[in-house]
């Protein structure tokens, strides 16, 4: 039996399926990922998502946010691979999506249950008065944009010297260690804590799955099946496999 019927075949008969999501998956909807070949650190001052820096200068801070993040995400939309991941939930063969991605494209796609371990870019909330507003509904035009009481707001993803959500968080830990299968996705592993619920599944007895075109940190030490592949190309070949 190949590789790939093995990997369906545990998916297919998961108890409890989760999916770990980073960049990779989104690069193939033309969001540029933050490091590595093309990465947005290669093009911009990561300082400009310091939760310090923002304090001290939001309009800096929004004026290069905007140019960093409030084009391309907010034009993608989900390929093949979220939608994929969103047809298992659907059916009943993963439980949901830990991710690492701001975009939202699993929510998208369809997916129901999604733990945004980093946070969200949809969002923004005052830090005085803890107002929330959807994304649509702010003129980010004029920066930085302020909420109804005046202060200004934040997106609500997570900001370099900030914690992660507590909730994302403690969801996202109960169900890597529930996971008896998991599938990571396009992530090399490097950014913690999010790099540790892989770990943590695996202690638990979870069966590992990787999909990346470049070996990462787990390839070698906690996975069991890997797929050097793009993520739109394995989740095309899984759907024929499991006829979804």
């Amino acid at each position: 039996m190949n590789e790939l019927k093995q990997a369906a075949n545990l998916i297919k008969n998961a108890h409890y399926g989760v999916v770990f999501t980073g960049a990779g998956v989104s690069v193939e909807s033309g969001i540029a990922p933050f490091t590595g070949a093309g990465g947005l650190w290669n093009q911009y001052d990561p300082k400009f998502i310091e939760i310090n820096f923002f304090l001290s200068d939001p309009k800096r801070s929004w004026e290069e946010m905007k140019k960093i993040f409030f084009t391309d995400m907010d034009e993608a939309v989900p390929n093949k691979a979220h939608n994929v991941i969103a047809k298992l939930e659907e059916k009943g063969m993963i439980k949901g999506v830990i991710t690492q991605n701001i975009d939202g494209l699993h929510q998208k796609a369809g997916n129901k249950n999604v733990q945004e371990f980093h946070g969200t870019i949809k969002t923004l909330s005052c830090g005085v008065c803890g107002r929330k507003y959807n994304l649509e509904d702010v003129n980010i035009e004029k920066v930085p944009p302020l909420c109804m009481c005046g202060h200004v707001l934040k997106p609500d993803f997570v900001f370099y010297g900030e914690g992660i959500p507590p909730q994302a968080y403690e969801k996202s830990l109960e169900m890597a260690q529930n996971a008896d299968v998991m599938i990571i996705v396009g992530t090399a592993g490097q950014v913690m804590p999010a790099c540790s619920l892989p770990l943590t599944s695996k202690q638990f007895g979870a069966k590992i799955i990787e999909v990346n075109p470049q070996p990462s940190s787990f390839t070698n030490s906690i996975t069991d099946y890997y797929f050097p592949q793009k993520a739109t190309e394995f989740f095309a070949e899984l759907e024929k496999e499991l006829k979804l």
